[in-house]
């Protein structure tokens, strides 16, 4: 027997090296895994002597079903369909899961995490406002449940952050418009709502110096989620002073980019690939809508799928494991790219 010391089923499963959500189901029901598995789990229990906490385990099961999941803004349908997936994932795991929006505002963001922590949750999955969170409050509710960041990061925060790689995103959109046409101008925010959108800058910057060509940063007034009508006006004044340094346009989102659209719509631009097109325009999300814009509108897509099942999982893996991992996780899910008319 080894003296090491396991303090919960994270570490048991890190030092057997059997997964946690195997090691897991052993603990739930050993019959429910392979005969050679429940060997191994049951040969490394006896080396290391560890037992798992079970009146924990079912306090977890049998008290703590709820599951807060938090979003910076319920009308995005990006964040729609982040957490529609997780609350059908939850469901069917047999929690209660219960969605907030903070609505763009950090201090309704930081009253919802109090809320929640009165209530006791198994765990949150937590989209933080990023730049405008109040770093301090998330950083105490963390501390006090069990918690894991999706689809926007704050550093350091929560036991696990699961989202996309947003150089994966612009890497690919920058690579495909230079090689059919003209190097893309990046239109976006110049106080993004978002930390992804400061991301995609970066990434837009690298890509272009990497190719050795010149970046060039549309930046347009607007602070909030109204990010339609926010590049619509942006686009507006952009276009009517013929202010384009080049006929190709990355956005760095698709709500920016749909506004953009619309601008280009009112004075008579043609959007697309053809011969009589004045803007080829693609952007980043693959926003709901972003198929059914006129032109539909070429993007980079999420893994809407993997990043919200990932979320869940690791959530699940971290109630499991007593609500604290050993190292905090990280993981990102790069993007695809979809082409339609608009570029």
């Amino acid at each position: 027997m080894t003296q090491k010391r396991i303090r919960n089923m994270e570490e048991f499963a890190a030092v057997s090296g059997i997964s946690r959500p195997t090691v897991s189901k052993y603990f739930n029901d050993p019959d429910s895994v392979r005969r050679s598995t429940r060997a191994r789990i049951e040969k490394a229990l006896e080396r290391y002597d560890y037992r798992p906490n079970i009146f924990a385990m079912n306090q977890n099961r049998k008290l703590t079903k709820n599951i807060g999941i938090v979003v910076p803004f319920m009308a995005d349908p990006v964040f729609a369909e982040h957490a529609r997936n997780i609350e059908q994932r939850c469901i069917s795991a047999g929690f209660r899961p219960t969605l907030y929006s903070a609505h763009g505002d950090p201090a309704l963001e930081v009253d919802i995490l109090d809320g929640l922590r009165s209530l006791k949750p198994a765990g949150v999955l937590l989209a933080p406002l990023g730049r405008a969170s109040d770093q301090k409050e998330i950083e105490k509710f963390c501390r006090d449940v069990p918690t894991v960041l999706f689809d926007s990061n704050i550093e350091g925060l929560g036991e696990a952050f699961i989202g996309s790689d947003n150089f994966s995103f612009v890497s690919q959109t920058v690579e495909y418009l230079t090689r059919t046409g003209a190097p893309p101008s990046f239109f976006e925010m110049r106080t993004p709502a978002n930390p992804n959108a400061n991301k995609r800058r970066v990434a837009y910057i690298q890509m272009m110096d990497r190719l050795g060509l010149e970046p060039h940063i549309i930046q347009i007034e607007g602070e909030g989620w109204a990010f339609e009508e926010i590049g619509r006006r942006g686009a507006l004044e952009i276009l009517r002073d013929n202010r384009l340094p080049t006929d190709s346009i990355l956005c760095s989102n698709d709500r920016l980019a749909i506004g953009l659209l619309s601008a280009c719509c009112e004075l008579g631009y043609r959007v697309g690939r053809g011969p009589d097109c004045n803007l080829r325009v693609a952007s980043n999300d693959d926003h709901p809508f972003a198929r059914f814009t006129c032109p539909s509108l070429t993007t980079a897509a999420h893994d809407y799928d993997s990043v919200s099942n990932r979320s869940v999982e690791t959530l699940f893996e971290l109630i499991e494991s007593g609500g604290e991992f050993r190292n905090r996780e990280e993981t990102l899910f790069p993007s695809r790219l979809v082409l339609r008319n608009s570029a």
